[in-house]
């Protein structure tokens, strides 16, 4: 049974958002990904996104209501990579699609206009062509090497102030970043960013996106 949408402020919390969870099964021996994603929370990041190759869309939706549950004292976006039936059915606050996958137009036709649509984009004139399909915020990257992705294309931080530019959306800068070289992003102008294993592998989840949010303000 299709899990009831909340009434929502999803795109006032989008616009307030700025680190995001890439949270997937690397997470570490014998630590369970809701409590690595709870961890993140409480040190601010504020958009979830669920990223589970593998698993089968009963689990990422399971998932999707055990973040939830966990986190429903800060209310962080949740969102599902790739898979709009186990957002739809989670009542998840949205889905992040590629350029591959399902196109924006149908997922908002299936979701309706209370789903949140992220894309991911690769170069500018991908970035511009998001807001027309009807995206409301993209993933810009990859902005450095990442062994998530191993295939990701490395786009580099120069084009992401062009980038952000021509979407005149919110953008999330992506794709190998850590603590160590988020400070070349903020630089070049970067407000929000996505992170996984620089958070969900750290000792301290808490402690590394309290770092994230940190170097975001500047400090």
């Amino acid at each position: 049974m299709m899990t009831k949408r909340r009434p929502l402020d999803v795109r006032d919390r989008l616009d307030a958002a700025r680190l995001c969870l890439v949270l997937g099964p690397g997470t570490g021996a014998g630590r369970d990904p809701v409590d690595v994603a709870r961890a993140a929370v409480r040190g601010g990041a504020d958009m979830v996104q669920v990223r589970f190759k593998q698993a089968a869309c009963a689990e990422r939706a399971d998932l999707v209501l055990r973040l939830r549950e966990a986190c429903a004292a800060w209310r962080p976006l949740i969102i599902v990579n790739d898979d709009l039936a186990a957002a739809l059915e989670s009542g998840a606050d949205g889905v992040h699609l590629g350029q591959e996958d399902l196109p924006v137009p149908e997922a908002r036709r299936a979701g309706g206009s209370a789903l949140l649509i992220g894309l991911s984009t690769h170069d500018v004139s991908q970035a511009r062509a998001a807001a027309g399909l009807g995206a409301d915020y993209i993933g810009c990257g990859a902005m450095f090497p990442t062994a998530t992705k191993e295939q990701a294309i490395v786009i580099g931080p120069a084009l992401l102030p062009r980038a952000a530019r021509a979407a005149r959306l919110p953008c999330f800068a992506i794709g190998g970043i850590t603590l160590e070289n988020v400070s070349i992003l903020v630089a070049r102008g970067c407000r929000r960013l996505a992170a996984g294993r620089a958070i969900q592998e750290a000792a301290d989840p808490e402690a590394a996106a309290r770092a994230f949010r940190r170097a975001l303000a500047g400090e």
